[in-house]
């Protein structure tokens, strides 16, 4: 029952830390962008996707946060695209 609960308090967080992100001016994460092949091609698609996908049941907690790591972390895939 721990788990879960701090499972979505990452989750709160996270979605709280991208909209703050997003939503400041020259920032490549304002809005929601996805390459020609429907795949997210910034940290705030890629987070959205991974909160929709856990949300449904595609990913669990620990699947999505390693994806939102590995593209959005400190040295992660996504930064830089726009």
């Amino acid at each position: 029952m721990k788990n879960n609960k701090y499972q979505w308090i990452v989750v709160i967080l996270i979605i709280i830390i991208s909209y703050t992100l997003g939503t400041k001016n020259g920032d490549p994460n304002k809005t929601l962008i996805y390459g020609d092949t429907g795949l997210p091609r910034n940290c705030r698609a890629i987070i959205a996707a991974n909160i929709n996908g856990w949300q449904y049941g595609e990913y669990t907690a620990e699947e999505a946060l390693g994806s939102i790591e590995r593209n959005c972390g400190a040295y992660g895939y996504s930064w830089g695209l726009k």
